[in-house]
């Protein structure tokens, strides 16, 4: 399956982001409210997916 933007719909993509976050709560991590905020970028079609995920790092990383 293909995460890119010109793959999925919105549906998909928002689908895709609570995935991810029930899977990072279920693990007792809560997410930044910044994940949170990237995440809705790429749900509305402004950032890929791979996009959102190196700025998360970045932002850890600092």
């Amino acid at each position: 399956m293909s995460y890119l933007i010109k793959d999925t719909t919105r549906e998909e993509r928002k689908n895709i982001v609570k995935n991810a976050l029930g899977i990072s709560i279920g693990a007792n991590s809560t997410p930044s409210k910044e994940a949170v905020e990237l995440a809705k970028e790429y749900i509305e079609g402004r950032l890929e997916l791979k996009e959102v995920q190196k700025q998360i790092i970045e932002r850890y990383k600092k």
